[in-house]
């Protein structure tokens, strides 16, 4: 039996693993575990007022939430904004974790912000931002979201999921926040999944952002970068191979 724990990305909640974690059950039967995480201000803690929360708080409560459902030796998967995260609850509570398996998920250097790294450009347009896939200065919001998250789904898939998008918010640390530490990772086992269709992070910036996870093993999905909600078939084939790896 393999303990899995499910952190999402920005913007979003424990809802958005629903389809894999549902995937993997059938794939597996009850051979394993599964704990979708909130961030606070997200999913089951929306209402939470987050204005005091500091970085740090954020990885020690998860890490209590992980513990308090009796969780161990358990393999951490996040998805985009989670990347930041992740190393510090595992820097935090090293013994907690087996695996650290990043799905399309960022890493800004050192100093900088995840608001730096996006910057406002197009992608191509600065070697140093990822950008965005259409002009953030004249795209409306609900444009620049449909084309980042939903490139890879037909129109129900897509409708359906942007209609739960707008109700969860990390806490504002999270956007001010530059003290990146990750060099713990290289003597953990860490697994990048990259999405080849991701329209919010390209595929060449999934490698940079693999590296600096110091990621040793790799997986790759014909998907975008919601690939738990478009191709929850293929994520949870890799996910279950990462429990035997």
């Amino acid at each position: 039996m393999t303990d899995f724990a499910f952190l999402h990305g920005g913007g979003q909640g424990s809802w958005v693993w629903d389809e894999t974690i549902a995937t993997m059950k059938v794939q597996s039967g009850s051979a394993h575990r599964y704990l979708a995480l909130d961030a606070p201000g997200c999913g089951v803690k929306r209402a939470r007022d987050t204005s005091d929360i500091v970085f740090a708080d954020i990885s020690r409560e998860l890490n209590a939430d992980v513990e308090a459902a009796g969780l161990s030796d358990v393999v951490l998967v996040g998805h985009s904004q989670a990347g930041m995260t992740m190393p510090q609850m595992a820097e935090f509570a090293p013994a907690l974790f087996r695996k650290l398996v990043f799905v399309t998920c960022s890493m800004p250097l050192p100093g900088k912000t995840t608001l730096d790294q996006m910057g406002l450009g197009l992608h191509g347009q600065n070697s140093d931002q990822v950008g965005w896939p259409v002009d953030p200065l004249s795209a409306s919001m609900e444009d620049r979201l449909a084309m980042m998250f939903c490139n890879d789904m037909d129109d129900a898939a897509s409708a359906a999921f942007m209609g739960k998008l707008g109700k969860d918010m990390w806490p504002a640390c999270c956007y001010s926040y530059g003290d990146w530490q990750t060099d713990h990772l290289a003597t953990m086992p860490v697994t990048y999944v990259h999405c080849l269709k991701d329209k919010a992070l390209t595929p060449e910036w999934q490698a940079r952002f693999a590296e600096r996870l110091h990621a040793n093993r790799t997986s790759y999905l014909d998907a975008g970068h919601q690939a738990m909600n478009s191709r929850p078939q293929g994520l949870a084939e890799i996910l279950l191979a990462e429990a035997v790896a």
